[in-house]
């Protein structure tokens, strides 16, 4: 599910439609929570759909760590994907805002932490990366790592409106991990080590 204080938007011909936030979303709020309404469609079942059906999974899906795709419920599968993004993906099932995000600027991802099967070329941001590859979250899951951890602490001090979708044990969990109880899990936890690597062969 989608923070509530979002809307889907024409971005452009290039970009097409994306999710842009209606008010400021502060740094550290929880922007996307994975919740009972999202399906996951396993490997094995996306290979028996006919095309039609593989083309939009294809489109609006993300991988998880068992190679299902998961396909949100909401219009939290058109956030677009940038170098720059002002959300990144944790080991919970849930997303966080790195940044403030301030109203009508579009909430964004990093597609390298969604273990995407084939490399392609995002739109040129001035950043050194240009291309999105299925194994980037071996590469730099410690600087996304760095970045949520420096939110993190952040979570149970915001309001968040996603907090009943995220589960008491969970929540407890977050706790815990603001607390210094137990250490946070990093991101690479999500990595999908698919049996054929769709990976690059050759280096940055």
């Amino acid at each position: 599910m989608i923070h509530p204080h979002t809307e889907l938007q024409f971005i452009s011909d290039e970009i097409g439609h994306g999710v842009v936030a209606t008010r400021l979303i502060p740094a550290g709020t929880i922007t996307w929570v994975l919740d009972p309404l999202d399906r996951e469609f396993s490997p094995t079942h996306y290979e028996k759909l006919d095309q039609l059906y593989k083309d939009i999974l294809d489109t609006y899906t993300y991988r998880n760590n068992k190679g299902n795709y998961v396909l949100c419920w909401d219009h939290g599968r058109f956030v677009n994907h940038s170098f720059r993004s002002n959300c990144l993906t944790t080991a919970y099932d849930f997303e966080v805002a790195i940044r403030d995000i301030k109203p009508g600027e579009q909430l964004t991802d990093d597609y390298g932490y969604l273990n995407v099967e084939s490399p392609f070329e995002g739109i040129d941001e001035g950043t050194e990366r240009k291309v999105v590859y299925p194994d980037d979250l071996l590469n730099y899951h410690g600087i996304w790592d760095r970045k949520i951890q420096k939110v993190f602490g952040r979570i149970t001090a915001l309001e968040q409106p996603l907090k009943p979708f995220v589960g008491q044990a969970l929540w407890q969990k977050v706790h815990d991990i603001i607390d210094g109880k137990v250490a946070m899990d990093s991101i690479l936890k999500n990595y999908y080590q698919p049996e054929v690597e769709n990976s690059r062969s050759s280096g940055r």
